[in-house]
């Protein structure tokens, strides 16, 4: 059989969706550079980055295991994003939590979904909890 790679989005990483839409002609180098250039944010410790293209038809999200950058592409058959926060502050950058990138990655409204309040705060974002977020399991298909 064969090896499925899972990356679990847990809730101690740091999520940060770009307000500005990109250039989706951009591969990993050109998104590194984009978030240490234009968003003055540092690509490599383990926080996920989620750019749309100008049309809202689709995701791109960066991430770095501490091996190697991975970048996933949502592309939306039908539609258009429902949601995408606009700019408030000077930064580029909105912090989003794990279960509303997972809404969204289906095109819904993660400000508008309901959540159960964690009991207990999590430890802040750490190297560690981003290298536990890639976990590799064997598939029995």
């Amino acid at each position: 059989m064969g090896w499925e790679t899972v990356i679990q989005l847990l809730p101690q990483l740091k999520i940060f969706l770009a307000y500005q839409p990109v250039d989706f002609r951009k591969g990993i180098d050109g998104l590194v550079s984009l978030c240490r250039n234009q968003l003055a944010a540092d690509p490599y410790d383990g926080s996920i980055f989620v750019f749309r293209n100008r049309r809202g038809t689709a995701l791109k999200i960066l991430m770095f295991d501490g091996v190697g950058q991975w970048l996933c592409i949502r592309r939306f058959s039908r539609g258009r994003l429902q949601w995408w926060p606009t700019a408030h502050a000077e930064s580029g950058l909105h912090l989003l939590q794990a279960q509303q990138l997972s809404v969204l990655v289906y095109n819904g409204l993660p400000e508008q979904a309901s959540f159960v309040t964690p009991w207990r705060q999590l430890p802040e974002h750490s190297h560690a909890a981003s290298a536990a977020a890639l976990t590799l399991s064997s598939s029995p298909l």
